[in-house]
């Protein structure tokens, strides 16, 4: 596979005449450099990405399902690469890096289903009443071209869930990835240009964020799908005005744990969720909330399961859970996060240190509420504890923080389960697991701060598409 590194306009991979640098998070060595597109090419994506939209929504939808199958089956044949690719570009372990490309072979499997699926609605008025015959048919019309904008943390499978849902309605993608990991974006585009899918309509184009405000402000642009910061993205809400924008932000994921047979093993599952990819992951579990009779216990099950069993270090060991954060100024801003509770009285159950580009798994106890850790997200390989008396009482931690993306409680009562679910203000509640599963084919997004909208493959599809209504009364009565 050929490292593609510069922009992908139209169909073709074009010089750019500045560039910079993708630096390995582990080593801090240089990966290569990548073209940046400026205000011109810019101009000309957007130009493309309208052209082509034509081209495609007049694809019929089991065509649409074929290329979208065609680039599951490429991504799985270069999964190695891929993979590794990912792990120079982020420093994600390798053995997770495999999973994403498997997740990712999955998202483009599962839309090029989809796409099969997107039929319509037919409506006969007289199911309602007396009526004069018509007949009612709704389908939905893709939104096109789409400004889609992804962070570092999964640089393949956030990309295949802007992307493969978008083809599979017809829509028209301008894909603006990280800074921090452009070139698995582009061996993506690679994908897309060895399958055939018609120019300009899917186009890469790495760029200084300031650069984005002309397509963020085009009327061109129809519908902006985000993924990244709460501040950004309520930020891009404001400045997009009239578009139709999706929100996938932040979260501060608790996992409750009321009722368990087997300590160890819900403390081992809690500990990688917290801490696996250095704790860069929207849904990683950073509060963890125990009920008082089990909080001694489970605590000294979750300190030693991290101090003997979650490994940190070099990302591409098979064995490794936590490699390094993406910049050496998240590893010094938690750092401070962690020296301001310790001064506030919260007590380093493991961990609270850093070594280069690593932090350490770090468990925090008796963590005052207004601490920057227990109320904003860390993003880091760092969770706090805290006891609770009543169910009741743990729901109501848990909904007390602005974000809302999902939680993960381990119960067994029935009765308890509803309640979380009835109670919870989240995106989506996990029952008997931590909250940092997601299943691609379902909604994922959140509520509060973590966002506006739904992804996972058919609800995305319905963000970027609108309805259309046809009424026809026939002719002869």
């Amino acid at each position: 596979m050929e490292l593609r590194t510069q922009p992908y306009i139209g169909g073709k991979f074009v010089d750019a005449a500045s560039s910079f640098g993708v630096r390995n998070p582990w080593d801090d060595s240089t990966v290569a450099q990548v073209g940046m597109a400026d205000r011109k090419m810019l101009e000309e994506a957007l130009a493309a990405a309208q052209s082509a939209g034509a081209e495609l929504q007049a694809l019929k939808p089991y065509q649409r399902a074929e290329l979208l199958a065609a680039i599951s089956a490429k991504i799985a044949e270069r999964k190695e690469e891929l993979a590794k690719l990912i792990v120079s570009e982020v420093g994600k372990p390798i053995a997770l890096a495999r999973g994403e490309v498997e997740r990712a072979v999955g998202t483009f499997k599962i839309a090029s289903e989809e796409a099969r699926r997107l039929t319509g609605e037919l409506h006969w008025q007289e199911a309602y009443g007396e009526a004069g015959g018509e007949y009612a048919l709704i389908r939905r019309f893709p939104v096109s071209p789409v400004l889609a904008i992804t962070p570092f943390n999964f640089p393949l499978n956030l990309v295949a869930h802007k992307v493969a849902p978008a083809l599979a309605v017809g829509s028209a993608v301008l894909h603006k990835p990280s800074r921090s990991c452009p070139l698995t974006a582009l061996a993506l585009a690679d994908v897309y240009d060895e399958v055939g899918v018609p120019a300009g309509a899917l186009n890469v184009v790495p760029c200084a964020p300031g650069e984005l405000d002309f397509l963020v402000a085009s009327h061109a642009v129809k519908k902006i799908s985000f993924t990244g910061s709460a501040e950004v993205g309520w930020k891009l809400k404001s400045a997009c005005r009239k578009k139709k924008i999706t929100l996938e932000l932040g979260g501060n994921a608790a996992v409750v744990v009321d009722e368990v047979d087997d300590l160890a093993a819900v403390a081992g599952s809690v500990a990688r969720a917290a801490f696996a990819y250095a704790g860069q992951v929207c849904i990683s579990v950073q509060r963890i909330l125990v009920r008082e009779e089990l909080y001694d216990d489970f605590v000294r099950e979750l300190a030693v399961y991290t101090q003997n069993e979650i490994q940190s270090g070099d990302p591409w060991d098979e064995q490794v859970l936590v490699g390094p954060m993406i910049t050496q100024k998240d590893v010094e801003r938690v750092g401070q996060w962690v020296a301001e509770a310790v001064d506030a009285g919260a007590e380093v159950l493991a961990g609270g240190e850093s070594e280069g580009s690593l932090f350490k798994p770090t468990l925090l106890a008796k963590v005052p509420k207004d601490a920057r850790v227990w109320c904003e997200e860390a993003f880091a390989p760092l969770a706090v504890l805290a006891s609770y008396k009543s169910f009741e009482d743990a729901v109501a931690m848990v909904n007390d923080s602005r974000f809302g993306l999902q939680a993960g409680y381990f119960v067994r009562d029935m009765d308890k389960v509803l309640y979380a679910y009835n109670h919870t203000e989240v995106g989506a509640v996990i029952i008997n697991e931590t909250p940092i599963v997601r299943l691609d084919q379902l909604p994922y997004g959140g509520v509060k701060d973590s966002g506006f909208g739904r992804e996972g493959l058919r609800f995305a599809m319905d963000e970027l598409t609108e309805p259309r209504m046809l009424v026809m009364k026939p002719g002869r009565l």
